[in-house]
């Protein structure tokens, strides 16, 4: 797909190449099929992050929508097997995460769009975050109880995301086990999901779709954005 081209929706074609690619995961195989990847993968990808970008940006200008092959928002396609007993060396999905510039990783606060097999999904917020920004967040929800039940409150949110992660069984040090919001304290990645069905994003729109999705979890984003002092 040339940089010139409108882009709509994915194909069918990308689902079956990942289909292929969970079936025979390794190198040699890969190497055969690099084209095909480049084809049906990465270049459609690509495109898409191009198309969404001024509509992410109309939300915030300050998160990184960058249409390039490596370092870009498009995730590599390369695990990282080093701690890994799956030394699988492929992931068998698409992810494209628009991170917030002031983040170098994964990590970083922003929004995130999945694509696998039997799997697709909308996200935002902030993934795992470092435990000096884990606990800025959490000590934001403490002073700021009322902004944070507004956030996840919102009839946009509430109504079709849903809060997700691991969360710790004890109130981490430092914290009120009795504070009405303990529950969200606890938690150690602020992350919420929708789930999409594989369909729908092999319709006409599907930038606007997400888009639209991500605008509903901003304000989850902003505040995370707030209690980290970065832009929003």
């Amino acid at each position: 797909m040339s940089e010139d081209e409108e882009f709509e929706c994915f194909k069918p074609s990308l689902f079956e190449f990942l289909e292929e690619l969970k079936e025979n995961n390794d190198r040699d195989w890969f190497a055969q099929n690099k084209g095909r990847y480049e084809s049906l993968v990465r270049e459609p990808a690509l495109a898409f992050v191009r198309a969404i970008r001024p509509m992410l940006w109309s939300i915030s200008p300050h998160f990184r929508a960058e249409d390039r092959k490596q370092g870009g928002a498009l995730m590599r396609v390369y695990r990282d097997v080093r701690f890994s007993k799956d030394k699988s060396p492929y992931k068998t999905n698409v992810g494209i995460h628009f991170r917030h510039k002031a983040g170098k990783d994964a990590h970083a606060p922003g929004f995130y769009f999945h694509m696998e097999s039997g799997s697709v999904f909308v996200g935002a917020g902030s993934w795992a975050p470092p435990s000096d920004a884990l606990r800025s967040i959490r000590e934001h929800i403490e002073a700021e109880p009322e902004a944070w039940k507004g956030v996840i409150g919102a009839k946009a949110f509430a109504q079709t995301f849903e809060l997700g992660g691991e969360s710790l069984k004890r109130p981490p040090r430092g914290f009120d086990k009795d504070h009405p919001l303990i529950e969200d304290i606890k938690r150690k990645s602020f992350i919420a999901t929708l789930n999409l069905t594989q369909r729908s994003v092999l319709e006409p729109g599907l930038p606007e779709r997400v888009a639209e999705y991500f605008e509903g979890a901003s304000g989850l984003v902003g505040f995370i954005c707030e209690a980290l002092d970065v832009e929003f």
